[in-house]
């Protein structure tokens, strides 16, 4: 298994730590998973190995945000269209970052970030076209998020920005996110298997790892509960401006 049979002692816990941490994460906010434990297992390791250390965990928790944040089928029923929006905006985005690979298209979208968060400080963010027109403005978000996905491989700041006008219930709110993010880590998933070269002993080998991510987001699932309305939007609110700081940083150090 190229890359893992380096992985000493002290490397495995730290990469089970981090796991642990990022599903708890992901379990509390419903986001954040690859973005919090990608670089910080990259940082001791390889991101190729990174990547594939993390994806399985990163299904799981995707599959236990949803099925554990109440009723599935209503909210599949409303918002069925917002993944394959992704699925088409994904592939436009790949498109552009091959024809355009000089292109800052990170720091695009951090600009756009801090403009909404300049926005919502100001209290002029609550746009009520969105939910007047919750399915046309989700295509259009939807696209945007795929293809930010495809050009930087970040999609929540796009749906963050839809959902969080709509004021949905939490619990909604968290699976429509989710849903959307179940499109590109299957994805990714098989091109690795088909074309990348991962094996299935080497996917067998992270099953643990989804053990501990997934126990991890069930316990910031039920920490979600007990955290009111207000904090948790000023939490997302949070999250956006660190990718934001993120994507400017990474640009600068030439990661993009």
């Amino acid at each position: 298994m190229p890359g893992f049979e380096n992985l000493t002692l002290a490397i495995l816990i730290w990469v089970a730590l981090v796991l642990a941490f990022a599903g708890l994460v992901q379990g509390a906010l419903g986001l954040g998973f690859p973005m919090v434990a990608t670089p910080m297992i990259a940082a001791v390791t390889d991101m190729r190995t990174a990547v594939i250390l993390v994806l399985l965990p990163c299904i799981a928790t995707t599959v236990a945000v949803i099925c554990l944040s109440g009723p599935f089928m209503a909210t599949l029923r409303r918002y069925w269209f917002m993944p394959l929006c992704m699925l088409a905006g994904a592939a436009e985005g790949a498109r552009l970052f091959v024809v355009f690979p000089k292109f800052p298209f990170a720091l695009v979208l951090a600009g756009v970030i801090l403009l909404y968060l300049y926005m919502d400080h100001l209290g002029r963010v609550e746009w009520a076209f969105v939910a007047r027109h919750r399915v046309a403005s989700g295509i259009g978000f939807g696209l945007l998020a795929g293809l930010t996905e495809g050009a930087i491989n970040v999609a929540a700041p796009p749906l963050l920005m839809y959902l969080l006008p709509l004021q949905l219930e939490r619990n909604v709110f968290v699976q429509v996110l989710n849903l959307c993010f179940t499109v590109g880590k299957p994805t990714q998933f098989v091109v690795l298997t088909t074309e990348g070269g991962v094996t299935w002993t080497q996917w067998a080998a992270t099953l643990p790892l989804v053990v501990i991510a997934a126990v991890s987001a069930v316990v910031g699932i039920r920490l979600r509960d007990r955290i009111d309305a207000k904090t948790y939007r000023r939490w997302l609110l949070r999250l956006l401006f660190v990718i934001a700081l993120v994507l400017v940083i990474q640009y600068g150090l030439g990661v993009h």
